[in-house]
């Protein structure tokens, strides 16, 4: 089973109540040798870039990192999230977006994400966008049927989150709305998590939780959209921030531990991929939980993890 890594390499990101930026600019440079370093031997890396349906000026509607493809080569390629942000009922200007990316971006793809997690309410993510279930299934199939047009080799999916809300009706409804074209134009469902950064837990039950998580996406969420064990999951975003009682130590562990327990399930569960969630700290003085989330901090010295997750991916990829 072909199993793979990946990371976003961007400084800003997404918290409850806005985008986090970065205290000093991104430095493409700098960013790239990190990447290179970080791969070693690997024959791929995914580098994980987010772009905005619609594009706009403000800070919140920009595609980060800034174009992506710089960082690209060397066996590393595209894992591109396309994210909705269209308030209104009208798909037509999105599914546009979505065949020219693939257009123009075809050559560099590895994924194609349709929409950011979509099963969460809130202001920030496209799950408060009242059109995002129709949206995921209709870019789904747009994706996919440009990408065999073009003769483009892109796996094409979506993501979501855990939800353990019996009466979370995310599931049911997309189930209801995908039919035997988006069925057969699915090649995975991407999972964010971050056991541990939220809701504290004793180190020793971590493995535990992670296995948890994943072994419920697969066994009850993604049945109840009827989507089968044959479609893998990706890990698309999960990461663990240092800060002022989070050490740096404690953040190599948790990688280590998450990366081992995801690969461990990835036979039974059909996990096809890992990606980390970030490369660079947005401020490493900061005290804020979205401040520190980074293998390097903000000056691009290493943390310890950066080297754990460097060995992991030498070690694991398949």
């Amino acid at each position: 089973m072909t199993f793979t890594f990946g990371i976003y390499p961007g400084a800003a990101l997404g918290s409850d109540t806005g985008i986090v930026h970065p205290v000093s600019p991104d430095r493409p440079e700098r960013i790239t040798a990190a990447l290179r370093r970080l791969q070693g031997g690997a024959p791929t890396l995914l580098v994980r870039a987010y772009r905005p349906y619609p594009a706009g000026a403000g800070p919140d509607t920009r595609a980060t990192p800034a174009d992506p493809v710089r960082h690209l080569g060397e066996g590393r390629r595209l894992d591109l999230v396309l994210t909705f942000r269209e308030p209104g009922d009208a798909l037509d200007g999105w599914l546009d977006f979505v065949r020219a990316t693939v257009r123009t971006d075809g050559p560099h793809l590895a994924t194609l994400q349709l929409c950011e997690e979509p099963n969460v309410d809130l202001p920030v993510l496209d799950g408060s966008m009242p059109n995002v279930r129709q949206a995921l299934v209709q870019g789904v199939i747009a994706a996919k049927e440009e990408a065999r047009a073009r003769g483009h080799d892109i796996a094409v999916g979506f993501n979501a989150v855990p939800v353990f809300d019996p009466a979370d009706t995310f599931w049911p409804d997309l189930g209801a709305l995908a039919d035997d074209r988006f069925h057969r134009s699915l090649d995975y469902v991407g999972l964010d998590f971050f056991p541990d950064v939220f809701h504290r837990q004793p180190a020793d039950l971590l493995p535990g939780a992670v296995a948890a998580v994943v072994t419920d996406f697969r066994d009850t969420s993604l049945p109840k959209a009827g989507i089968g064990r044959e479609v893998p999951i990706r890990i698309c975003e999960n990461g663990w921030p240092t800060g002022p009682d989070r050490t740096e130590q404690r953040q190599a562990e948790v990688v280590e531990t998450v990366i081992r327990t995801v690969a461990g399930l990835r036979e039974e569960l059909n996990i096809t991929g890992y990606s980390f969630f970030d490369l660079r700290d947005a401020d490493s003085a900061g005290t804020g939980l979205f401040d520190r989330f980074g293998l390097l901090r903000d000056d691009y010295t290493p943390k310890p993890a950066f080297d754990t997750y460097r060995r992991l991916i030498r070690e694991l990829t398949v």
